[in-house]
């Protein structure tokens, strides 16, 4: 039987994205809802030609909801998300609120679907979106030769911080354009148009920022391997959607450049873009309303003795956020794992 559905947050940059994203795949649903915070109950919402009420986040709402997508602050999943859960809801949350708890699984389906067979809270965490890109690129060279260590610095869109960061960036750019006075910075830690800001998340331990830690924890839980060294620093670029990252990685055994880009050829979600010479590389601008993840520039690392280089670009609202929640949904109804009522 198809799904009855529920899209929690529906009004946000990722709530709007998610609503695109089941058109576009065509997920079937036997009925769907939107639900968001006192301040967009009521309004009206358009989705696949009709138009519907928003309802209130509260326990009746989820109701015969087979499966909820959320997209709310962390502060609101932990509320919102359990009360789904409670009525008999798969809940797939994207916030940071339950990544790391160990009875919720974390996932990105092209590396660990089979995470989805046990739910024992009734949720399931979407990761990170500077994560998602990064394992999706790493498992299939995982498989191959087993990861030692990983080194990755980012290069994020401004997106990555909503709607506000976006508003942020473009009035900054008008103003430059205009030759006006510069708009103080109001979602980034300050000016991003011409500039990269390496501190634009909260601080965390050790110097390290929030968003750092979560690319050491989450690639852990995620590859099911803790052995795995991580070391991260991730920064603001002035782009709009597109999240890139430089990725070098040192293996316990032998892997070739040609093994790798064979390897990641075949990957699913994959899509490689190896060619320099001719321009064929991934880039932010391409990776736009696009659900792979881009590979390129993959190259030997000489410095170890078994090392590679690699360059992956993905759109942080799509499969960083959006498409990956929906893919676990359809994991979900294909595999028959969603509890029977």
């Amino acid at each position: 039987m198809e799904p009855s559905l529920a899209v929690v947050g529906a009004t946000g940059a990722v709530g709007e994205i998610l609503r695109r994203v089941l058109v576009e795949h065509r997920f079937a649903y036997r009925a769907i809802k939107f639900l968001a915070s006192e301040r967009s109950a009521g309004k009206s919402i358009e989705f696949a030609g009709k138009t519907f009420t928003i309802e209130l986040i509260r326990p009746e709402a989820f109701a015969g909801v087979d499966i909820v997508l959320s997209s709310t602050p962390s502060s609101v999943s932990l509320e919102s998300s359990p009360m789904a859960a409670r009525a008999g809801a798969i809940v797939i949350d994207n916030s940071s609120a339950w990544r790391m708890d160990p009875e919720v699984p974390l996932v990105v389906p092209e590396v660990n679907a089979d995470a989805l067979r046990q739910i024992p809270k009734g949720i399931v965490a979407n990761p990170n979106c500077s994560t998602i890109q990064m394992v999706v690129a790493l498992k299939p060279l995982y498989d191959i030769a087993r990861i030692k260590r990983v080194v990755v610095a980012t290069y994020q869109a401004s997106s990555g911080k909503g709607a506000t960061g976006l508003n942020d960036l473009d009035a900054q750019i008008a103003s430059i354009g205009r030759g006006e006075k510069m708009p103080a910075a109001t979602a980034h830690a300050a000016q991003l148009a011409g500039n990269v800001l390496p501190h634009d998340w909260k601080a965390g331990a050790d110097g390290y920022t929030e968003e750092e830690w979560k690319m050491v924890k989450e690639t852990h839980k995620i590859m099911g391997d803790d052995r795995i060294l991580v070391s991260p620093t991730t920064a603001r670029v002035p782009v709009r959607v597109g999240h890139s990252e430089a990725i070098n990685i040192e293996f316990h055994s032998a892997i070739t450049v040609e093994q790798a880009r064979a390897a990641l050829s075949k990957a699913p979600g994959v899509i490689v873009l190896d060619d320099p010479a001719t321009g064929e590389v991934p880039l932010p601008l391409d990776c736009v309303d696009r659900d792979e993840v881009f590979v390129g520039r993959i190259r030997r690392d000489p410095t170890v003795p078994h090392g590679l280089n690699i360059w992956v670009v993905a759109d942080n609202l799509r499969k960083g956020a959006a498409t990956n929640a929906v893919q676990i949904a359809e994991v979900l109804v294909q595999r028959g794992w969603l509890p029977r009522r």
